[in-house]
């Protein structure tokens, strides 16, 4: 079927939304109808020719007294649902009373098999029935779904009995798809504030299948493989890398058989995929997008996958997950949770705020290890996943643990404005298990912020889009490794650093001439026993050793800190050297480049200086991130002096002209 029979249905149907809807719901709230409509009516087509056979098989089954009834009917239907009710959906356009009408509509629903049930409960359809039937509408809508201008069958329909004239054709599986698709895209322009929760756009998925397909396109074999989403959304993703495998697959002679999995939370997004795979005959494929949240209820736990793709949200708390995980603190998933080499366990939960990078981590958790291939990831994250997080968080540990195993190849930065529902600044992961040799140990970072093509139209915030030809140059750059103005080649370790914390040692005087205020305690006989034994102290212990002092006064702790500030001067000549001072305490960030480490640095950098610093070894934290403001930025040419004088001069003369014209209009 050609690309005009697909716009022509979907503007029919477009239509309908137009003609019956218009006055009972507000356009934001047309999808609630059409999207789960369009669904009834193409599953409804699809069983008009097995409705008999369907009958008999249930009729029999009700004879024998069997209960779990839709494993037969579904087969009598041939497909993967079926409808055991005693209509089809044609059988509800001549009905005497709105009742009546409801009364067969959800009769004719309740016939549907449980897959089908479960996507009517999430779209919340039935919820629609009492405004539709209120209005007066659904006979309407039934009626528009059913006319003979437009044909959602797979089979063709002729405008005589001999069958030479054809009016419509059939509606392959594929074709159906692409039509739903096409209905959702416009639903979610139309509902811009919401797009981005569950739509990427369709040049950026591209650009995101093309990276984890292309690189490998020449090692695929006549095998099976298999495609995650754990943040599924509308299933937008899956069915673009399916597409896009399949196409590569072919154009090599290889015959491929794609499996698709996917997780989705919200409830809609869920029905929608859902409905998306058995539209297009998916029936296997629809059985494995999994409902609920991919952090705390995983569908897909004990699988792994070849090719992996996501869009997870970010910036959004997770703390809900958090809580049904048993607490931040008490999570002990191993997605999230790994060990150093020394028996050493690195927490890699982040901050409940923002849980994008579990989503990385998730999928980093479902690699193929054992495959001649290994697996590959492409997502989309904000910058707080590159640099967010000191060392030692969450966060940093997540970007460690997947630096030092080696499985990043590139990290990719988006123009603004590419998504419809956030105008920040965007990345694209790419992961691997098994990198080509020269990428091992690399990363390569790519600057694609200004390769971008201006939309005629803004499509909520997104203003730009990647053409066909920008997408072809970034796979270029990506697959080239070419050191460029926007491409950059570092070592994993670039990215590493370690915090240290620079302590400077407590230095003292002890002045036991000095006079301690009688204040200072309330009651007269403890400010007595005090002094005295400040007094017989002094006599003692060495004045120039606090903690000694301290000591021989055999007094509460409390005591001497009310007593320390009267008798004790910091940077003199003494050394506490068991006591770091606090106020001189500072943290110092050295990277894994720097030439002779950690020592090296604080010779060079805070030796010279502080000659009695030194380093506590305990607090010392590996962290890692990614700045590609660091690699990337380019500072702002300044103009020359004289350049700025001119400017200043030639103003000058432009305010005494305006001055003496206003003064000469005044006299």
């Amino acid at each position: 079927m050609n690309n005009q029979v697909h716009t022509q249905i979907v503007s029919f149907i477009w239509s309908i939304a137009d003609d019956c809807l218009r006055d009972v719901y507000v356009r934001g709230k047309y999808r609630d109808v059409i999207l789960p409509m369009t669904v009834i009516r193409r599953l409804d087509a699809m069983l008009e020719g097995t409705v008999e056979n369907v009958r008999n098989t249930k009729k029999m089954l009700d004879e024998a007294k069997v209960d779990n009834q839709w494993p037969a009917l579904c087969n009598a239907a041939g497909q993967p649902f079926c409808n055991a009710s005693p209509f089809l959906l044609k059988d509800l356009t001549s009905r005497a009373s709105k009742q009546k009408l409801k009364t067969d509509f959800e009769t004719y629903l309740d016939g549907f098999s449980p897959n089908v049930q479960e996507i009517l409960e999430k779209f919340k359809f039935r919820n629609q029935i009492a405004t539709m039937v209120d209005a007066d509408i659904l006979g309407s809508v039934i009626e528009k779904f059913v006319s003979s201008d437009i044909n959602l069958s797979p089979n063709p329909v002729y405008k005589d009995d001999e069958k030479t004239i054809l009016k419509h054709p059939g509606l392959d599986n594929h074709g159906m798809g692409t039509i739903f698709e096409e209905l959702i895209r416009k639903f979610n322009e139309e509902n811009n504030e919401e797009a981005g929760e569950h739509w990427t756009p369709r040049d950026v998925v591209e650009l995101m299948a093309d990276l984890i397909f292309i690189p490998i396109a020449d090692q695929i074999k006549d095998a099976t493989y298999t495609c995650y989403d754990g943040a599924c959304g509308t299933g937008g993703m899956l069915t673009v890398a399916q597409d896009r495998l399949q196409t590569l697959a072919t154009r090599r002679g290889k015959n491929v058989s794609i499996h698709l999995f996917g997780q989705e939370v919200q409830p809609e997004t869920y029905a929608i995929c859902k409905a998306d795979m058995l539209l297009k005959g998916d029936g296997e494929q629809a059985e494995h997008i999994a409902y609920g949240s991919t952090l705390s209820a995983d569908g897909n736990a004990t699988r792994q996958f070849d090719f992996m793709l996501a869009n997870p949200p970010y910036g959004k708390s997770w703390k809900v997950d958090a809580e049904k995980m048993g607490g931040k603190k008490e999570i002990l998933d191993t997605r999230f949770n790994t060990y150093l080499e020394d028996g050493t366990e690195m927490k890699m939960i982040p901050r409940t705020s923002d849980g994008q990078l579990l989503f990385l981590l998730n999928n980093v958790a479902k690699m193929k290890k054992d495959s001649t291939l290994g697996s590959r990831i492409a997502e989309v994250h904000n910058g707080s996943s590159i640099f967010t997080g000191d060392a030692g968080s969450g966060e940093s540990n997540a970007r460690r643990y997947m630096i030092e195993n080696d499985l990043v190849e590139a990290i990719i930065a988006l123009p603004e404005n590419m998504f419809y529902n956030t105008g920040i600044g965007t990345f694209i992961w790419v992961l691997s298990n098994k990198k080509d040799e020269r990428r091992k140990g690399k990363i390569q970072l790519i600057d694609a912020t200004a390769m971008k093509s201006p939309l005629r139209k803004n499509m909520g915030k997104k203003n730009c889009e990647f053409t066909h030809d920008i997408r072809k140059e970034i796979i270029r750059i990506f697959l080239d490794m070419e050191d460029s103005e926007v491409s950059m080649i570092f070592d994993n370790n670039a990215f590493a650093y370690w915090n240290v914390t620079v302590e400077r040692p407590l230095r003292l005087r002890v002045f036991p001439e000095r006079t301690i205020p009688a204040n200072t305690f309330k009651k007269a006989d403890e400010y007595e026993t005090v002094t005295t034994a400040i007094a017989k102290a002094s006599a003692t212990a060495p004045l120039d050793d606090w903690t000694a002092f301290a000591k021989a006064t055999k007094l509460k702790k409390a005591q001497l800190n009310k007593v320390r500030p009267f008798i004790t001067e910091k940077d003199a000549t003494a050394v506490a050297t068991d006591e770091p001072d606090t106020d001189l305490r500072d943290t110092e960030n050295i990277p894994f480049t720097y030439e002779g480490g950690i020592e090296a640095f604080m010779q060079n950098e805070v030796l010279t200086y502080a000659p009695d610093a030194y380093i506590d070894e305990k607090k010392t934290q590996i962290g890692y991130e990614i700045s590609f403001t660091k690699y990337f930025y380019k500072p702002v040419e300044l103009r020359e002096m004289s350049d700025i004088i001119e400017s200043l001069n030639s103003l000058e003369k432009e305010a005494d002209g305006m001055m003496a014209d206003i003064i000469g209009g005044i006299i």
